[in-house]
């Protein structure tokens, strides 16, 4: 990893937008900003340059105040891909960075290691991007739609090549299924071709972005890890987060 460290841009696409926790990013939780802890936590793992990507001069401001890079981006933007490729080539216009990791914004208690095991598949792999996955063990997980499945083959301890990405319950039959984690490492070339791309069908039918990347041939590595870093998307979400990290 060492090796590759100066190769990679971490970037964090941060908006104020947001529908059912407005001004997250900005969200305090035991006096810091939720986007400066995911912030921390990034740099903490290790692997590269790491900035927040936003299109508000507010969250722009708190993270510069934290001593933490901040990249100014446009307010158009469709998803967070867009804004990271955005960013990436202001951050590194020459194209030195070739692998770049997009890490969401609302996962405060992200551990380190969880972010650098998330570039590990593109490292000795002809894939495309690579994203993280855990292992099921909540039977309810299994048939709740908001729990994103990856579905895909065994490509050696700890790994899949993902096949397809659903919300209902995949595959049929007996074995593991597997909740999707949506930390991405891109290969740059791959991010760009992404980005160009218009949304797919399957994309549009299932609101998974990573289909898109599939649908277009894109190889898509996943590395399974131990546990779901807690996303924040609602208030009890946030306020379970805040109970969390009260002494950190």
């Amino acid at each position: 990893m060492a090796d590759a460290q100066a190769q990679m841009l971490v970037i964090i696409p941060a908006r104020m937008a947001s529908t059912r926790l407005p001004g997250k990013p900005l969200a305090d939780i035991g006096g810091v900003p939720m986007v400066v802890r995911v912030a921390r936590q990034a740099l903490l793992a290790d692997i590269g340059r790491v900035a927040v990507a936003t299109d508000s001069t507010e969250i722009a401001e708190a993270v510069q105040a934290a001593g933490i890079e901040a990249v100014m981006t446009r307010d158009d933007h469709q998803s967070g891909s867009d804004r990271v490729f955005e960013a990436a080539r202001k951050m590194d216009p020459e194209g030195r960075a070739q692998i770049i990791l997009n890490v969401q914004g609302d996962i405060p208690a992200i551990e380190p290691e969880t972010i650098r095991r998330s570039a590990l598949p593109l490292l000795g792999s002809p894939a495309d991007l690579a994203t993280l996955a855990v292992e099921i063990a909540e039977e309810a997980e299994k048939t709740n739609p908001s729990i994103v499945k990856v579905v895909g083959t065994p490509i050696g301890p700890g790994m899949l090549r993902a096949l397809y990405f659903t919300r209902a319950k995949a595959p049929h039959g007996e074995g593991p299924l597997y909740h999707h984690i949506g930390l991405y490492a891109w290969r740059r070339p791959a991010l760009e071709r992404f980005v160009s791309l218009q949304p797919s069908t399957l994309e549009r039918r299932e609101s998974l972005e990573q289909l898109r990347a599939l649908e277009n041939g894109m190889r898509i590595d996943v590395a399974i890890v131990d546990s779901v870093p807690l996303g924040v998307d609602t208030p009890a979400d946030l306020e379970r987060a805040r109970q969390i990290l009260a002494s950190t």
